[in-house]
């Protein structure tokens, strides 16, 4: 994802780069979509890619610089998690073929090709794929690493692929929509049994309490050098807290445990389950405090394909909807793993060591006062912008004590 100049940001990102991160029109991204259904298909007999649009080029343009690869590659806990799933499944990537999916500076495929991996196609929409090739050079490496300059939907790999590594995710996991280029790349080149890395992603959210962040923001206004400034409160909280907001919180400011929003199994997920996700939650806080909001993280996982039962699969549908009442996706429905000696997981929950991805918060105007055990409830709709579909338009319901309130925001 897009690293932000500031501690906070409302989704507004700044000077972005190529595709090794997330990404709005200046944050980031990669390529993407595609069709679904995990056979390869001869590009001659797809449907047209669609037209790369003026926002697409803004966002390849975005990750042509240099800074935000550079974050990306220093966040430790993300590149390392890579590297170590690489050399879990050095036996899947020996002597196999790999797509990298947004190379950005061509990090992991270097760590491929020198897992052994017999080809590596490293394909960027950026103009950052220029260095990557050079990168390529200096390691002596062109013999194994093709940099590939074009969207996944537009450049040609003339054979199947074995492995599909990338580096998607961005904030809340879905925004810039960089996994339906890893979709797109799934069903045009990877082999039947072939191996997605990472494997699966959960996406979560709780309430959480945040009274340092109000504090800084809001009540600064109430008394500013002896100046009683408080005719800027409303201004005040419209420019703090109408837009989701990136940074880092911990495991003290969660209310409540989390509740799973969405599982995705990137074997099977289709481009059109991610256009639109309705969940709805119901929460019982564990103290009493003020609810200033939810935070959003995510987890990732590094494992082999699922192994689905003979009978009673489950697909996941557009616009599904999920509860707490209900098993949700990433609880106890998720599927059997294949072997592993030990499944690899990257995590940007707020009680483990913070990512470049830290948290998304989406905060309420005014807190709400809760007991220990009040119940919090409502839904979230997170739906791909009509705009721009690399933003996502974000509909929260929620009520507590006999109050209930709706609130509308974009992550851009």
């Amino acid at each position: 994802m897009l690293p932000s100049s500031s501690s906070y940001s409302n989704g507004c990102l700044g000077n972005g780069s190529s595709s090794e991160k997330r990404l709005n029109t200046s944050t980031k991204d990669r390529f993407k979509r595609g069709g679904g259904g995990g056979i390869r298909v001869p590009h001659n007999q797809e449907t047209p890619p669609p037209p790369c649009t003026e926002f697409d080029k803004a966002y390849f343009q975005s990750y042509s610089h240099v800074g935000i690869h550079e974050e990306m590659i220093k966040d430790r806990i993300r590149t390392d998690t890579y590297k170590a799933a690489i050399e879990q499944h050095h036996a899947s990537i020996e002597g196999k073929v790999v797509v990298d999916v947004g190379c950005g500076t061509g990090i992991l495929s270097i760590f491929c090709a020198l897992a052994g991996a017999k080809r590596v196609y490293a394909i960027d929409a950026s103009e950052i794929a220029i260095q990557a090739n050079e990168v390529v050079k200096a390691n002596k490496l062109s013999h194994k690493v093709i940099v590939l300059h074009g969207r996944v939907e537009d450049v040609e790999i003339p054979e199947g692929v074995d492995v599909i590594i990338s580096e998607w995710m961005g904030y809340m996991l879905l925004y810039e929509s960089m996994l339906g280029s890893v979709i797109t790349a799934r069903d045009r080149w990877l082999k039947p049994g072939g191996l997605i890395l990472p494997s699966h992603a959960t996406l979560y959210m709780a309430p959480v309490t945040h009274c340092d962040r109000y504090s800084e923001s809001i009540d600064f206004w109430k008394n500013v050098y002896g100046i009683d400034m408080s005719a800027m409160l409303p201004l005040a909280k419209q420019c703090a807290f109408e837009e989701p907001s990136i940074e880092t919180i911990t495991g003290e400011n969660v209310l409540t445990w989390p509740f799973v929003i969405k599982h995705v199994d990137c074997y099977t997920v289709t481009i059109q389950e991610l256009e639109s996700i309705t969940a709805r939650y119901r929460f019982t806080s564990m103290m009493q405090a003020p609810f200033h909001g939810f935070a959003f993280w995510f987890d990732v996982e590094f494992s082999g394909p699922a192994i689905f039962p003979s009978n009673n699969q489950t697909q996941s549908h557009v616009g599904s909807t999920v509860s707490s009442d209900i098993p949700s996706p990433g609880a106890s429905q998720r599927k059997k793993r294949a072997k592993c000696d030990e499944v690899l997981v990257l995590s940007t929950a707020p009680e483990e060591p913070p990512t470049h991805w830290q948290q998304t918060l989406l905060y309420f105007y005014e807190p709400i006062d809760v007991k220990q055990d009040q119940v919090i409830e409502g839904s979230v709709t997170m739906s791909q912008s009509k705009e721009n579909a690399r933003f996502l338009n974000l509909h929260l319901e929620y009520s507590s004590g006999g109050r209930s309130f709706v609130k509308e925001s974009v992550l851009r």
